[in-house]
């Protein structure tokens, strides 16, 4: 069955999969948690100019390598380890940008596993969801490298996966250089990204 709304999910299933998620043909952006619906927030004006500004760094710097940009919205479906194979496909995001190096894990619909880097900004009211729930699930899943973007405070947050836990590397405010270590010879000056 179809579904069109969330009201018309069963209040008492409660966890969902990938194969749920591919029948709803919501109006709200949603993402899948471990199997629980969160509904996104439309993106403000400030979030969009940040993510077109990045898209297009990430998009020519990559131009001529084996690694792709995908913009949201994009399904990442992430693998969650020591699970049955039937229950590994409950959790599906929609990164506001990523780039994926490995071609096999991309499929029409969606990427299916980790990306080498994940890119979220942060709006009013979802810090929670971005720093704490995604941190964990984007380490869980083995996302080699995270940024976390606050527009409001112009900085710049990057984790980095080492022995399966991430390690922050020191904020980059306004006006100073991204340096990424997934990506080496990537600078991007904050400056072109929040003026």
């Amino acid at each position: 069955m179809v579904v069109t709304s969330i009201d018309q999910l069963d209040p008492i299933k409660g966890i969902y999969t990938y194969a749920d998620y591919l029948l709803w043909k919501f109006e709200e952006r949603v993402e899948l948690i471990k199997g629980k619906i969160f509904q996104m927030a439309s993106p403000s004006a400030t979030h969009q100019r940040i993510v077109r500004r990045l898209a297009t760094k990430l998009d020519l710097f990559l131009e001529e390598k084996t690694c792709e940009l995908f913009i949201s919205p994009f399904d990442v479906v992430l693998p969650i380890p020591n699970k049955t194979k039937e229950n590994t496909e409950n959790t599906v995001v929609q990164p506001d940008l990523c780039v994926v190096c490995d071609p096999t894990k991309i499929e029409e619909r969606a990427c299916k596993g980790a990306p080498d880097l994940v890119i979220e900004i942060v709006s009013p009211g979802n810090s929670k969801k971005e720093v704490k729930e995604k941190f964990e699930l984007y380490e869980e899943a083995g996302v080699l490298e995270y940024w976390v973007i606050y527009p409001t405070e112009k900085t710049i947050h990057i984790y980095v996966l080492e022995n399966g836990k991430y390690r922050g590397l020191a904020p980059v405010a306004d006006n100073e250089m991204i340096h990424s270590v997934k990506f080496p010879t990537l600078q991007i000056n904050t400056k072109n990204i929040f003026s």
